[in-house]
């Protein structure tokens, strides 16, 4: 067994166990009907079919059973179940015609029980399901009963969870992740709202059966409309960047139902410049410098303790001068996404893989140079899984502006039929652009020239005519005393003071990459934004307690990249 420690993060320590996660956790679909179910649950863990007799365990709901914040710190073993019970009353004035009952994420299968009645279940782990629960409502207290089973299968979206933690491979989590809440809706409501936005202006659909809408920008321009569709062009145009993150906030009413939410004006896009593809960001030629933000914490292990987790983070890659964070195989609360369209950073989101991984194929082979796939994915029902997820995620995160880019497969870990996976991406991304195979196993269809690069110097020798997007590279590693989950070390690079890593990711995007924005590169991803676990090549510990890197100097760094843009695409 390999020896760990506990960390804690400051977030921990901030707690409110009477308020956990109480933000309300759907930012851009916000309605004035919200009552709050995280906090502490019964729970208990069988191989029973059947709820157990009694419940000798709390947990805090949302954090993951695995956790140090959850209460429970311990793994789930396959075969067992998990049930959480808590009770709940409702207000006399919450009801109004329907009441539903959300989940943001349980990690893989959940059934649903309200008074013991099952009214639903849900298989997946990472995206947020709800059920109808009205009918089976009483009178004064109600009891929910959620049964949560994880056998780790390879079927369903899993990331880098895995039963023998070590090196690239982390804690798995198990049951509730996400925010638990209730709702209640008129009978005839506003079901979804999906926004299609550019430069100018943007187009947005309303999915209800009311005879008449009315969108009012909080600057006071409001637009009143029969169909369910309405193009909104501002009078003032105020396009999204980084570094000027404009939002414009609306309401949505109906004669029984309002919503809150928001869009903002920016394109992305693929340009001609002096005969190399670049990336443009409102037409104009962008570089997207970044870092890889796995998004996992020690205490809770796939959800900060506190919001502020996540603001911190962003606010850090922006300090050090990143304008994107790649969001690798994890997909996070809606309220993630929410932070960056505010603060302004650009998510190259990946879709979460499924099926078996193999270290020989999927990694060992390419670093070589051997990149020919050998097709291994043919499982049928795991590759309907996958496109079920595909849409899924595409559908979730379509109306945040924040997210530009999506990446279908990495490094070949579940590839399967990457060009038609392609295309179905393209068509329900909303403009975005695909990255089909992020590593080495090129499609014929991918909106990038994506390889990772380890171990070997940044040279490309043969552009494909593509935007460049050197999709990870880096990795150096700094162990910081104290600051440690565990005796192992994992990194593709060691280094023994923050003075000589300094220097040596000076070197590596000063005569490596910067040379590079010549010949086209639009993106990079460094490994990585935190450490995590094993891995010690993060910008921050795993605690994010101590940043291993002068945050002024990385921010030059950067910066003479973005100037090296504006000279490259000046001639």
């Amino acid at each position: 067994m390999k020896k760990t420690y506990r960390l804690t993060t400051p977030y921990s320590e901030r707690l409110d166990r009477n308020a956990v996660w109480n933000e309300y956790p759907r930012p851009q679909f916000k309605r004035n009907s919200y009552i709050n179910l995280n906090g502490e649950w019964d729970f208990a863990v069988s191989k029973e079919n059947s709820a157990p007799s009694e419940y000798r365990e709390k947990i805090l709901v949302p954090f993951p059973p695995e956790s140090a914040l959850s209460g429970i710190e311990r793994r789930i073993n396959k075969g067992e179940k998990m049930y959480y019970r808590r009770g709940f009353t409702l207000p006399s004035d919450f009801v109004r015609d329907r009441v539903i009952l959300h989940f943001g994420a349980v990690d893989q299968i959940a059934t649903i029980y309200i008074n013991g009645k099952e009214l639903c279940r849900n298989e997946g782990g990472y995206l947020p399901f709800s059920c109808d629960i009205t009918e089976a409502l009483v009178q004064g207290e109600n009891e929910l009963l959620l049964v949560a089973e994880d056998e780790l299968s390879k079927v369903y979206p899993y990331g880098k969870q895995t039963d023998k933690r070590g090196g690239m491979w982390y804690t798995p989590v198990s049951g509730i992740w996400q925010t638990v809440w209730l709702e209640s809706l008129p009978e005839n409501p506003i079901r979804k709202i999906k926004i299609t936005a550019d430069m100018a202006g943007a187009t947005v659909e309303v999915d209800t059966d009311a005879a008449e809408k009315t969108l009012t920008l909080k600057s006071g321009e409001s637009y009143t409309f029969t169909e369910n569709k309405i193009r909104i062009e501002p009078s003032d145009i105020h396009l999204w960047t980084p570094d000027s993150p404009y939002l414009y906030e609306f309401t949505l009413s109906t004669a029984t139902d309002e919503i809150e939410s928001y869009f903002a004006l920016r394109e992305i896009g693929i340009g001609d410049f002096c005969g190399i593809k670049r990336v443009t960001l409102n037409k104009k030629p962008y570089l997207f410098s970044g870092l890889l933000d796995q998004g996992y914490y020690p205490d809770g292990i796939f959800l900060p303790a506190t919001v502020d987790g996540y603001i911190d983070d962003i606010m850090l890659a922006k300090r050090l001068g990143f304008n994107m964070q790649r969001k690798h195989i994890k997909i996070e609360p809606l309220i993630f996404y929410h932070l960056c369209d505010k603060l302004g950073m650009v998510i190259f989101q990946d879709l979460v893989n499924s099926s078996e991984y193999s270290f020989l194929f999927d990694t060992a082979f390419p670093t070589v140079g051997i990149t020919k796939q050998f097709m291994r994915h043919n499982d049928q029902r795991t590759r309907e899984v996958f496109i079920e997820q595909l849409h899924g995620t595409l559908a979730l995160l379509y109306n945040s502006p924040s997210v530009l880019q999506y990446t279908v497969f990495n490094e070949g870990w579940g590839q399967f039929m990457p060009d038609e996976c392609y295309k179905l991406a393209k068509d329900e991304c909303g403009g975005r652009l695909i990255d089909a195979t992020s590593g080495w196993f090129a499609s014929k269809e991918s909106d990038f020239d994506s390889r990772h690069i380890y171990f070997k110097p940044l040279k490309i020798k043969k552009p494909n005519g593509r935007p460049l997007f050197i999709s990870e590279f880096g990795g150096y590693s700094l162990r910081i005393d104290s600051h440690l989950f565990g005796d192992s070390n994992y990194g593709y690079k060691r280094f023994a003071t923050s003075d000589a890593l300094a220097d040596a990711i000076s070197s590596l995007y000063i005569n490596e990459a910067l040379p590079l924005i010549g010949q086209g590169l639009s993106a990079l991803v460094f490994t990585q934004l935190s450490d995590v676990e094993d891995e010690t090549n993060g910008f921050i510990t795993y605690d994010r307690r101590v940043v291993k890197i002068d945050e002024a100097l990385m921010k030059s760094v950067n910066e003479r990249l973005y100037r090296e843009l504006d000279k490259a695409t000046e001639k």
